[in-house]
């Protein structure tokens, strides 16, 4: 008779419940019992590739749909790129100009970019023009803008130059006409601010002033190319020219 305590079956391990022993004779077989409870678990399936994040790209000048996609490797090629930006560009892809946001990469969006992308885009937004420079519309304005449209053309001359012919020929009246001197009995008056005749207007007009030789920068920019041709430049004429 067992000892007391000792007849209850003993608790299977985790390890040992699903194993058979078999007797042949003395010898003893441990076997497995194949069943569902002992299944291995089946590999978990591969994972899906991550879409390829999009980016944003501002055209830049010279660009096209084509080099785009050419130097950022993008599947599809241009096409794709106008498919995914067709919003943006509209009915053709010769639309793109500079400044315009494309979005690339297999997620773009067919719709318009705004302007408030995050800072990742490829290029830098086109810098501003710069403003105009202005004048004023008075004797110092018109002779301080003659003095750069002047540097333009590489013809010479200075303000105190400009300002002390122009106060000697009309005391700064840009509408002033001589009607009694010999090119006045010519048919050939001297006008404006440095007194200049018609023919000599027009034989050196500076392109890109007014056609008019009333015009104050106009007058000032014809006589002092007349001057530069006499006499190497307005700052040598003291007198009658």
């Amino acid at each position: 008779m067992p000892a007391k305590g000792k007849h209850r079956r003993p608790k299977s391990s985790p390890l040992t419940r699903n194993i058979a022993v078999a007797g042949t004779g003395g010898a003893v077989l441990v076997l497995p019992v194949l069943g569902a409870t002992t299944a291995a678990a089946a590999p978990a399936g591969t994972p899906a590739k991550p879409a390829a994040a999009s980016t944003t790209y501002v055209v830049a000048a010279g660009d096209s749909l084509a080099k785009i996609a050419r130097e950022h490797s993008l599947s599809g090629g241009w096409k794709k790129l106008y498919a995914d930006n067709r919003s943006t560009l509209g009915d053709s892809p010769k639309m793109i100009h500079p400044g315009l946001k494309l979005t690339l990469g297999e997620n773009a969006p067919a719709q318009r970019a705004d302007r408030s992308e995050r800072p990742d885009t490829l290029t830098a937004e086109p810098a501003a023009a710069p403003a105009k420079k202005t004048y004023t519309d008075d004797l110092d304005g018109w002779i301080r803008e003659s003095l750069d449209v002047l540097a333009q053309h590489g013809i010479p001359g200075t303000y105190e130059g400009i300002h002390r012919n122009i106060m000697r020929e009309s005391s700064g009246n840009p509408q002033i006409t001589n009607d009694w001197d010999s090119n006045a009995a010519a048919g050939t008056p001297s006008k404006g601010l440095l007194q200049v005749i018609d023919p000599t207007f027009a034989a050196y007009h500076v392109p890109g002033t007014s056609t008019d030789s009333f015009d104050p920068v106009a007058n000032i920019t014809a006589a002092c190319n007349y001057a530069a041709d006499r006499y190497g430049s307005i700052d040598n004429v003291n007198g009658p020219y």
